[in-house]
């Protein structure tokens, strides 16, 4: 792997280091933002815009992040080491997008509104639901001895696949949120595509992480 970076062109390397570290600000940049906005604590429905934030756009890009051979905080650390940091960041994820799926839904109990009636709602249940199935994909790859008769290699580039789906779904239903009628009436203008450019340039940068490291690859032998 080292070898192969080493033969990259320098503006490739330094191009792929400022998407890096881009994303990671960027990432944190759109959570601070949406915690000033909701402002967690002053309402039940507060929480949700801040738990699925901070799911979606910090947890869940800093753990694929920290696979990123060019901007990843711990990129000396061995592959084992990362892979756990991994699964705990993932972990976060989902308790916190179990709780903000629960926030929401208690509010929606409190005020007599229907559930999941808008594409914001059917999309971010099944994120949820997604994403917890995803966690528990890894766990194979965490304990070899759980993955009897599976190749690892196949199931790193599966969990790889299925990842980046359940990153696009998380990126998905941000988006949605940001044009929800709560997001919309809190913020105009520039500002509002400007958040919305967040979420969006997060998924590129995953994706194109993602498809360098295993898509692009030469297909599997069976």
């Amino acid at each position: 792997m080292s070898v192969r970076h080493e033969s990259e062109p320098k503006l490739y390397r330094y191009s792929r280091t400022v998407c890096g570290v881009f994303t990671h600000v960027l990432c944190a940049l759109f959570s601070g933002f949406i915690t000033v906005l909701s402002r967690p604590g002053s309402s039940l429905f507060s929480w949700h815009p801040f738990l699925m934030t901070l799911a979606f756009s910090f947890f869940m890009t800093e753990a694929i992040l920290l696979f990123n051979p060019y901007s990843s905080p711990i990129k000396k650390l061995k592959h084992k080491t990362k892979g756990r940091l991994h699964w705990i960041l993932q972990g976060l994820c989902v308790c916190c997008a179990a709780a903000g799926l629960g926030a929401i839904f208690y509010n929606k109990n409190l005020n007599d509104k229907p559930h999941f009636s808008t594409w914001h709602g059917l999309i971010g249940v099944l994120t949820v639901a997604v994403v917890g199935l995803q966690s528990l994909g890894g766990l194979p790859l965490l304990y070899p001895k759980l993955a009897k008769g599976w190749s690892l290699a196949k199931l790193k580039r599966y969990h790889a696949a299925s990842g980046l789906l359940t990153y696009l779904l998380g990126s998905l239903s941000l988006f949605l949120g940001l044009c929800s009628a709560w997001f919309s009436s809190s913020v105009s203008g520039y500002v509002w595509y400007l958040a919305v450019l967040c979420p969006v340039l997060c998924a590129l940068v995953i994706m194109s992480q993602v498809t360098n490291a295993y898509m692009a690859r030469k297909p599997m032998q069976y």
